[in-house]
């Protein structure tokens, strides 16, 4: 029997809204506290997701797994310099993976044309993203340029997958894996502009980018989680 998923996706709101309240917020006293916030995002988004769908159903364990990743890499990016955002990107690549596995279980099938088309707009967005974030990021640490190349690779290749879905899941799976997707994503995106383009350039800049990358990827992982669950049942 399944127990009631609401207390923790409740948590995990709550947690969202705090933690990206603090990461916009340039007082450093402020920021210390995400050392509690955002470590606890991904366990409780997936104490939600395992309360909401049976073990052993397909897709599960590959979403429950996306999340563990994805929080080490939350914690991971907690820390700074090369090493930490190294992990961090290595974390996440393993989330995108995982992500791959469970939505390549619910995707159309690569004899539908119409699953072709999704693939073909992540290869030429990689072939612009790609080449741009690895650049940017090589000018600032130039050993960062194969991981950040590698990683847009296999960011754009999840979003692809949540654009190829089988049309007979439900449609509100459908948007809210698509939807999920797309704002991890932007967030990323985020990520690589803060980092590469305009970092140290404004303290109040640097935390408002901040707090926007965390508002798109918390709302991400949430629909991510949401489709999932929407899907699995």
């Amino acid at each position: 029997m399944r127990r009631r998923p609401v207390p923790a996706a409740a948590c995990y709101l709550v947690l969202a809204g705090v933690d990206t309240w603090l990461a916009a917020s340039p007082d450093p006293r402020r920021r210390r506290w995400r050392r509690l916030t955002k470590p606890a995002l991904m366990p409780m988004l997936a104490a939600a997701t395992a309360a909401a769908t049976p073990v052993g159903a397909p897709g599960r364990g590959a979403v429950l797994a996306a999340q563990a990743a994805s929080g080490a890499g939350d914690v991971a990016l907690l820390g700074s310099g090369e090493r930490s955002f190294l992990a961090g990107v290595g974390s996440f690549a393993v989330a995108h993976a995982a992500y791959l596995r469970g939505l390549g279980r619910w995707g159309r099938p690569w004899a539908d044309p119409a699953g072709r088309r999704a693939p073909v707009a992540a290869a030429a967005a990689w072939s612009v993203l790609g080449p741009a974030m690895a650049g940017a990021a090589a000018r600032e640490r130039p050993a960062l340029r194969g991981p950040v190349l590698g990683y847009v690779a296999i960011l754009l290749s999840m979003g692809a997958s949540a654009g190829r879905l089988d049309p007979r899941l439900p449609r509100s799976a459908r948007a809210a894996l698509g939807s999920g997707a797309a704002l991890f994503l932007l967030s990323d995106t985020l990520i690589g502009v803060r980092e590469f383009w305009v970092a140290d350039a404004d303290p109040v800049l640097d935390a408002r980018l901040d707090g926007a990358v965390m508002a798109t990827y918390t709302a991400g992982q949430g629909l991510l989680a949401l489709g999932a669950v929407r899907a699995i049942r």
